[in-house]
């Protein structure tokens, strides 16, 4: 059993959540700060079986990324097209391996 504690921009979050649900995982999530800026993160807590780990790592590593929009104003020339796909957001993940788990 591991436990998976993924640190990502509050826009981001929403979209793993849904996307570990699609894929029947839960994840317990709460609001947090850090940083030089202070900024408000997510930190979603995911505890899964150590055959699922590099799936749920691979869901938070396609999700968490989104391509910026590029919008044209008007009376401007269209922007120019960049070869490569700049993505924004991420996560910082952290994996723990449990050893030992109870419900009370």
């Amino acid at each position: 059993m591991n436990m998976v504690m993924a640190i990502m921009p509050r826009d981001e979050a929403e979209r793993v959540l849904q996307a570990l649900v699609a894929a029947n995982y839960t994840a317990t999530y709460m609001e947090t700060r850090g940083g030089m800026l202070r900024q408000a993160q997510m930190t979603l807590f995911i505890g899964v079986a150590a055959e699922d780990l590099d799936e749920v790592l691979s869901i938070i590593q396609k999700t968490c990324r989104s391509e910026p929009v590029v919008e044209s104003v008007e009376g401007q020339q269209a922007p120019v097209p960049v070869p490569a796909k700049p993505q924004l957001g991420g996560a910082v993940v952290f994996v723990w391996e449990i050893q030992r788990s109870e419900n009370y």
